[in-house]
């Protein structure tokens, strides 16, 4: 028998150093441990199906339990991991005896913030997060007539148009100016909220939750907020994710500011013969190193291959991230990479804005949407490091290819003059990002 690896956790993070250690060494016993009754299915789509957008729940699995026979994975179904012992090199399960292992990958994933108010324990409150859970809240869906969704962080504004599409009265409450304003622009976000109002949406910004309501039968009934009370029969709590860390921490693990749990370039925990990856940990920015926890799936599958692939005895490298993000937000699509205007006034960080309106196919062409596109660049060098994004299509696209700008050092005026793909259809005559540049770089000359 070759060396045993123990991966906890069944998410994107899990499966993806299940897969990264069978690749490494085939003849590897691989071991996942999940408390769910699935591994491998899309959490990120749980909205869209109850937007209607998908059709079932059943599209969001990325292969059937089969599969994973097949490549050799054994995956422990319904079952806790209660604690880790790194000088005996195994791991407890509850109800059952300990697991030796060679090699352990720690993807135990994020919880939400508790929101810390009176009536946590009513039923209504719904957490985002369990696909089997969310098939069951979605049958109730059908009978609820108003909701409040807890924050406007990215699960909630997908939750918010998700409610409004459904024909649900839909109010949510931020303790932020706007949506999306821990990353966020407001000139970005503006058309967000308008196509919002359109949708019926109510909004209470600048306003904090302070009770969860509840009736006779321990029901939620409503919310009590900074604002006054708002009645309704569901709320979605998208509180910030914070890592769950209890059994990384328990076992002696080091953490740092975020919660998540500390590790190397190649996703080395503290202990030895242990790694890390996914939403569990916290990994550095690529522009000046703050530690960021609470990513993207394809942030926690690309960690989860690398943490794997070198607890099987491989030498691969998980560099800084630049955090190239996206999503559809009411009837726009939003997105940017690393620093905004707003985070980057936070961080005290001098800086240069280039903003430009554009579209997204030729004037004439049917289905032209707008574009908005803000730059943020150093001053003197005009080195890019930031962008935010709003439109009805080619988002992801500009984000992608943004967020490799600014890992490669490109200026405004590298951008200035790119070359652009021009065809009526799928691409207008002046790309949006160019012309950003363009302004960003006048604005920088006439300071």
């Amino acid at each position: 028998m070759g060396q045993r690896i123990v991966v906890i956790g069944g998410g994107g993070g899990g499966l993806g150093a299940a897969g990264g250690a069978k690749a490494v060494d085939p003849g590897a016993e691989v071991i996942v441990f999940t408390e769910y009754e699935d591994v491998a299915y899309s959490p990120c789509g749980i909205p869209f199906v109850h937007g209607k957008e998908i059709p079932s729940f059943e599209a969001l699995f990325l292969a059937d339990k089969q599969a994973y026979v097949d490549a050799g994975i054994d995956i422990r179904y319904n079952t806790t991991v209660t604690s880790i012992d790194t000088s005996k090199k195994t791991v407890q399960v509850l109800d059952g005896e300990p697991v030796a292992y060679d090699s352990l990958v720690i993807a135990t994933g994020f919880g939400y913030a508790n929101p810390g108010v009176p009536g946590g324990d009513l039923d209504g409150l719904y957490y985002v997060k369990n696909i089997r859970e969310a098939m069951e809240w979605d049958k109730r869906l059908d009978t609820v007539k108003k909701a409040v969704v807890v924050e406007a962080g990215p699960l909630g504004v997908e939750m918010i148009t998700a409610l409004a599409h459904r024909g649900i009265e839909t109010h949510v409450i931020d303790p932020n100016p706007w949506a999306l304003g821990e990353v966020a622009d407001p000139d970005i976000v503006e058309l967000v909220h308008e196509s919002w109002t359109e949708l019926g949406v109510q909004m209470h910004w600048n306003t904090t939750l302070e009770a969860f309501l509840g009736d006779d039968k321990g029901s939620v009934r409503g919310v009590m907020t900074s604002g006054g009370e708002i009645e309704c029969d569901l709320v979605v709590v998208a509180t910030h994710k914070v890592p769950n860390n209890a059994l990384a921490a328990a076992a002696g693990l080091k953490t740092g500011s975020t919660g998540g749990v500390i590790i190397d370039g190649g996703m080395k925990t503290s202990a030895p013969s242990v790694w890390a990856c996914g939403d569990v940990c916290e990994v550095p920015h690529g522009l000046g190193g703050l530690p960021l926890q609470g990513l993207t799936g394809s942030h926690a599958y690309a960690q989860g291959k690398v943490a794997g692939a070198n607890a099987a005895g491989g030498s691969r490298t998980y560099n800084p991230v630049y955090v190239p993000w996206g999503m559809v937000a009411g009837k726009w699509m939003i997105g940017g990479v690393a620093f905004g205007e707003v985070t980057a006034d936070a961080l005290g960080m001098p800086h240069v804005i280039g903003i430009a309106d554009g579209i997204s196919r030729a004037r004439y062409y049917p289905g032209v949407k707008k574009v908005r596109v803000k730059l943020i660049a150093e001053p003197g060098t005009l080195r890019l490091i930031g962008a935010q994004m709003v439109g009805g299509e080619g988002i992801k696209e500009r984000a992608d290819f943004l967020g490799v700008a600014v890992k490669t050092g490109l200026t405004l005026y590298d951008l200035a003059t790119m070359e652009n793909v021009y065809s009526p259809p799928i691409g207008a005559l002046n790309e949006p990002i160019a012309v950003a540049a363009q302004k960003g770089i006048a604005a920088s000359k006439a300071t």
